[in-house]
């Protein structure tokens, strides 16, 4: 009688084992095609594949190969300039905006969707939508001169030396809403009663934010820094739609290079040790930002 007390009936252990039988083939299949081909790429990086996947072992030769094309420092060096862009401005215009609605203005419930709503297109459509403006012959130039200023020249997207910029404000654009709706929630999650004690102790605005509010959105400053340094890294439908990684190579990055490499330089194997340099520089990012997070859980 007590054996049978203790012992779980069918029902129950059905419904112990539901929601494992229901998720196990998303588990299976994220296991598989994710980080299955993960470790497929990494392997294939140590082989001589060309067109096709080729299982002669080569070692470290895709590698050395990699930092000895030009392309790759080409690539490399557009994405400094990209990334360092990107993640700064993002930064400054995100916490603006934050700062701005959190005065609880008038409207915000009408501004707040309308500075995230870039971050629900597609980095293809935003692309898209950013090269017709920043086109010459049709765009904003063509504007302004049917507006009778002849002089307005904007040619950047053009222009070797600055179209990596019309990347930058594509993906500014998309991107600074979100970065302002992480500070947002951090600016609300502050104790207004330690605001308060501040400024009864004299404190100005500008020394409010400074020394109090700035510092205490560390969290939302590490985990902005993390998410756009992630979307820069691996930057490649923005660039397609936008200028296709030209003129020249003047705004290729290294996803766009990994893709040419694999798919139409029929050389495989370099492809694959550029995709795998990607997710070493990404977990560069993520393991450490992940661990800090998981040590201030447990403390």
């Amino acid at each position: 009688m007590a054996r049978s007390l203790h012992k779980p009936d069918f029902k129950t252990r059905l419904q112990d084992w539901l929601p494992k039988l229901v998720l196990s083939p998303s588990i299976a299949t994220t296991g598989l095609f994710v980080y299955g081909f993960i470790l497929f790429t990494f392997y294939l990086s140590f082989t001589n594949s060309r067109m096709l996947p080729n299982y002669d072992w080569v070692g470290l030769k895709n590698y050395a190969r990699l930092w000895d094309l030009s392309h790759w420092w080409v690539s490399i060096t557009n994405l400094g300039i990209f990334a360092s862009l990107y993640i700064a401005i993002c930064t400054v215009i995100g916490l603006t905006l934050a700062i701005f609605l959190d005065q609880k203005i008038r409207g915000e419930g009408v501004l707040r969707p309308l500075y995230l709503y870039p971050m629900a297109l597609s980095f293809i459509v935003t692309g898209t939508a950013w090269k017709w403006i920043l086109d010459p012959g049709i765009g904003l130039q063509n504007t302004m001169h049917l507006w009778g200023w002849e002089s307005f020249e904007f040619r950047w997207i053009k222009d070797r030396n600055f179209a990596i910029y019309t990347v930058v404000i594509a993906a500014v654009w998309q991107s600074s809403g979100f970065v302002m709706a992480m500070f947002l929630a951090g600016l609300r999650g502050i104790d207004n009663e330690i605001l308060k004690a501040a400024q009864i102790d004299g404190a100005s605005s500008w020394h409010l934010y400074r020394r109090i509010v700035i510092p205490m959105l560390r969290p939302a400053f590490l985990s902005s820094f993390v998410i756009l340094s992630h979307l820069a890294i691996k930057s490649y439908d923005l660039i397609i739609a936008l200028t296709g990684g030209g003129p020249g190579r003047a705004t290729e990055l290294p996803a766009t290079f990994m893709y040419s490499y694999t798919f139409t330089r029929n050389s495989m194997g370099v492809g694959a040790a550029s995709a795998v340099i990607m997710l070493i520089t990404i977990a560069a990012i993520m393991i450490p930002y992940l661990y800090a997070e998981t040590r201030e859980d447990r403390s």
